[in-house]
Protein backbone atom coordinates (compact mmCIF):
# COMPACT_ATOMS: atom_id res chain seq x y z
CA UNK A 1 0.00 0.00 0.00
CA UNK A 2 1.07 3.53 -0.92
CA UNK A 3 -0.50 6.96 -0.07
CA UNK A 4 -2.00 7.63 -3.57
CA UNK A 5 -3.13 11.76 -2.90
CA UNK A 6 -3.07 14.36 0.10
CA UNK A 7 -6.08 16.48 -0.28
CA UNK A 8 -6.43 20.33 1.45
CA UNK A 9 -9.63 22.40 1.26
CA UNK A 10 -10.36 25.75 1.88
CA UNK A 11 -13.43 27.65 2.91
CA UNK A 12 -15.87 27.93 0.41
CA UNK A 13 -19.48 28.35 0.25
CA UNK A 14 -22.23 26.07 -0.69
CA UNK A 15 -23.74 26.95 -4.06
CA UNK A 16 -27.32 28.47 -2.65
CA UNK A 17 -26.07 28.95 0.75
CA UNK A 18 -24.74 31.71 3.72
CA UNK A 19 -22.04 29.47 4.90
CA UNK A 20 -18.74 28.40 4.23
CA UNK A 21 -17.70 24.37 4.00
CA UNK A 22 -14.44 22.71 4.13
CA UNK A 23 -16.14 19.83 1.72
CA UNK A 24 -14.13 21.52 -1.44
CA UNK A 25 -10.72 19.40 -1.19
CA UNK A 26 -8.37 19.14 -4.15
CA UNK A 27 -4.67 16.75 -4.23
CA UNK A 28 -1.66 18.73 -3.16
CA UNK A 29 1.91 17.89 -4.68
CA UNK A 30 3.78 18.74 -1.96
CA UNK A 31 4.39 17.43 1.95
CA UNK A 32 2.41 18.40 4.57
CA UNK A 33 2.25 17.84 8.66
CA UNK A 34 -0.65 15.64 10.05
CA UNK A 35 -1.02 17.14 13.74
CA UNK A 36 -3.38 15.91 16.21
CA UNK A 37 -6.04 17.82 15.03
CA UNK A 38 -5.39 16.50 11.09
CA UNK A 39 -3.28 18.26 8.12
CA UNK A 40 -2.32 21.71 9.16
CA UNK A 41 -3.64 24.00 6.73
CA UNK A 42 -7.15 21.62 6.02
CA UNK A 43 -10.21 23.61 6.63
CA UNK A 44 -12.59 23.04 9.11
CA UNK A 45 -15.88 25.06 9.43
CA UNK A 46 -18.63 23.33 11.32
CA UNK A 47 -16.51 22.46 13.73
CA UNK A 48 -19.38 20.65 15.81
CA UNK A 49 -19.75 18.44 13.39
CA UNK A 50 -16.72 17.69 12.28
CA UNK A 51 -12.65 17.74 12.73
CA UNK A 52 -11.31 17.32 16.17
CA UNK A 53 -8.71 14.86 17.87
CA UNK A 54 -11.42 12.04 16.86
CA UNK A 55 -12.31 12.76 13.41
CA UNK A 56 -8.96 14.57 12.20
CA UNK A 57 -8.08 12.99 9.59
CA UNK A 58 -10.69 11.40 6.85
CA UNK A 59 -9.47 8.23 4.86
CA UNK A 60 -10.81 6.62 1.50
CA UNK A 61 -9.22 3.54 -0.15
CA UNK A 62 -8.52 3.50 -3.52
CA UNK A 63 -10.81 0.28 -4.10
CA UNK A 64 -13.70 2.02 -2.90
CA UNK A 65 -13.08 5.32 -4.84
CA UNK A 66 -12.91 3.05 -7.99
CA UNK A 67 -16.65 1.55 -7.42
CA UNK A 68 -17.88 4.90 -6.14
CA UNK A 69 -16.92 6.15 -10.33
CA UNK A 70 -17.98 3.22 -11.73
CA UNK A 71 -21.45 3.62 -9.83
CA UNK A 72 -21.85 7.29 -10.46
CA UNK A 73 -20.71 6.79 -13.97
CA UNK A 74 -17.80 9.19 -14.36
CA UNK A 75 -14.16 10.05 -12.92
CA UNK A 76 -13.60 10.99 -9.11
CA UNK A 77 -10.97 13.39 -8.88
CA UNK A 78 -9.16 13.54 -5.26
CA UNK A 79 -10.74 15.01 -2.68
CA UNK A 80 -14.17 14.58 -4.35
CA UNK A 81 -15.96 13.60 -1.81
CA UNK A 82 -14.26 15.59 0.91
CA UNK A 83 -11.38 13.01 2.29
CA UNK A 84 -7.95 14.31 3.60
CA UNK A 85 -6.04 10.72 2.50
CA UNK A 86 -6.47 8.45 -0.25
CA UNK A 87 -4.87 5.06 0.75
CA UNK A 88 -3.69 2.52 -2.39
CA UNK A 89 -5.17 -1.01 -2.70
CA UNK A 90 -7.80 -0.11 0.42
CA UNK A 91 -11.53 -1.25 0.02
CA UNK A 92 -13.22 0.45 3.09
CA UNK A 93 -15.23 -1.97 4.06
CA UNK A 94 -12.67 -4.44 5.29
CA UNK A 95 -11.31 -1.67 8.47
CA UNK A 96 -12.52 -1.88 11.72
CA UNK A 97 -12.06 0.47 14.27
CA UNK A 98 -9.11 0.57 16.00
CA UNK A 99 -7.02 -0.21 12.67
CA UNK A 100 -4.41 1.67 12.24
CA UNK A 101 -2.28 3.47 9.58
CA UNK A 102 1.42 3.65 10.14
CA UNK A 103 3.16 6.27 6.83
CA UNK A 104 6.28 6.94 8.24
CA UNK A 105 6.27 8.04 11.80
CA UNK A 106 2.76 9.13 11.21
CA UNK A 107 -0.19 6.57 12.93
CA UNK A 108 -3.35 6.54 12.25
CA UNK A 109 -6.18 5.28 13.84
CA UNK A 110 -9.46 4.51 12.69
CA UNK A 111 -12.64 5.48 14.79
CA UNK A 112 -15.69 6.17 12.99
CA UNK A 113 -17.86 6.32 10.12
CA UNK A 114 -17.98 9.17 8.22
CA UNK A 115 -22.04 10.10 8.40
CA UNK A 116 -23.27 11.28 5.20
CA UNK A 117 -24.71 15.68 5.55
CA UNK A 118 -26.48 17.70 3.61
CA UNK A 119 -23.36 19.50 2.51
CA UNK A 120 -22.33 16.29 0.35
CA UNK A 121 -25.35 15.83 -0.89
CA UNK A 122 -24.99 19.50 -2.79
CA UNK A 123 -21.33 18.79 -2.97
CA UNK A 124 -21.91 15.94 -5.37
CA UNK A 125 -25.34 17.79 -6.51
CA UNK A 126 -27.70 14.99 -5.72
CA UNK A 127 -30.55 15.42 -2.91
CA UNK A 128 -31.01 12.13 -2.55
CA UNK A 129 -26.91 11.25 -2.68
CA UNK A 130 -27.57 10.60 1.51
CA UNK A 131 -29.44 7.81 0.81
CA UNK A 132 -27.39 6.13 -2.10
CA UNK A 133 -24.39 6.86 0.16
CA UNK A 134 -25.90 4.76 3.35
CA UNK A 135 -27.08 1.90 0.98
CA UNK A 136 -23.91 1.46 -0.42
CA UNK A 137 -22.41 0.32 2.55
CA UNK A 138 -18.57 2.21 2.15
CA UNK A 139 -18.17 5.00 4.36
CA UNK A 140 -15.20 6.79 4.31
CA UNK A 141 -12.84 6.13 7.67
CA UNK A 142 -12.56 8.98 10.21
CA UNK A 143 -8.99 8.67 12.08
CA UNK A 144 -7.48 10.39 15.09
CA UNK A 145 -3.64 10.90 14.61
CA UNK A 146 -2.01 8.92 17.38
CA UNK A 147 1.31 10.11 16.43
CA UNK A 148 1.95 13.30 14.28
CA UNK A 149 4.63 13.80 11.50
CA UNK A 150 4.70 14.90 7.88
CA UNK A 151 3.75 13.00 4.84
CA UNK A 152 3.69 12.91 1.29
CA UNK A 153 2.50 11.14 -1.80
CA UNK A 154 3.93 8.03 -2.50
CA UNK A 155 4.92 7.47 1.14
CA UNK A 156 4.39 3.59 1.76
CA UNK A 157 1.09 2.78 4.23
CA UNK A 158 1.44 -0.09 7.03
CA UNK A 159 -1.91 -1.27 8.34
CA UNK A 160 -2.06 -2.48 11.25
CA UNK A 161 -5.20 -5.01 12.49
CA UNK A 162 -7.13 -4.12 15.70
CA UNK A 163 -6.29 -6.99 17.96
CA UNK A 164 -9.62 -6.48 20.16
CA UNK A 165 -13.01 -7.83 18.60
CA UNK A 166 -13.36 -5.97 15.23
CA UNK A 167 -16.12 -3.57 14.38
CA UNK A 168 -16.55 -2.67 10.87
CA UNK A 169 -16.47 0.96 10.16
CA UNK A 170 -19.34 -0.03 7.46
CA UNK A 171 -21.28 -2.00 10.38
CA UNK A 172 -21.11 1.44 12.38
CA UNK A 173 -23.33 3.83 9.57
CA UNK A 174 -25.45 0.60 9.36
CA UNK A 175 -26.07 0.44 12.98
CA UNK A 176 -27.44 3.92 13.18
CA UNK A 177 -31.25 3.88 13.97
CA UNK A 178 -31.29 0.12 14.54
CA UNK A 179 -31.85 -1.07 17.89
CA UNK A 180 -28.55 -2.78 19.20
CA UNK A 181 -28.99 -6.00 21.22
CA UNK A 182 -27.19 -6.02 24.73
CA UNK A 183 -24.11 -7.83 23.06
CA UNK A 184 -23.67 -5.81 20.28
CA UNK A 185 -24.31 -2.85 21.83
CA UNK A 186 -21.24 -3.74 24.36
CA UNK A 187 -19.15 -5.33 21.71
CA UNK A 188 -19.72 -1.56 19.80
CA UNK A 189 -18.62 0.29 22.99
CA UNK A 190 -15.25 -1.94 23.88
CA UNK A 191 -13.72 -0.32 21.01
CA UNK A 192 -11.80 2.59 20.24
CA UNK A 193 -14.83 4.35 18.51
CA UNK A 194 -14.94 8.37 18.51
CA UNK A 195 -16.05 10.29 21.38
CA UNK A 196 -19.04 11.71 18.80
CA UNK A 197 -20.34 8.49 17.99
CA UNK A 198 -20.57 6.70 21.39
CA UNK A 199 -23.60 8.53 22.66
CA UNK A 200 -25.67 6.72 19.65
CA UNK A 201 -24.65 2.99 21.00
CA UNK A 202 -24.97 3.88 24.47
CA UNK A 203 -28.91 4.42 24.83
Amino acid sequence: MKLLAICLGRPERLPGKSFKTGIYKSAINAAVMIDKLGLVGDAVCNAKHHGGEDQAILLEGSLTLDWWAAELGRDLAPGTFGENLIVEDLDNRDVAVGDRFHIGEVVLEATCARSPCNTLAVKMDDPKFLKTYTKAGRPGIYCRVVNPGMVSAGDPVRRELYTGERVMIAEMLAAVGRKLSETERARFLAAPIGHRWRPTFET
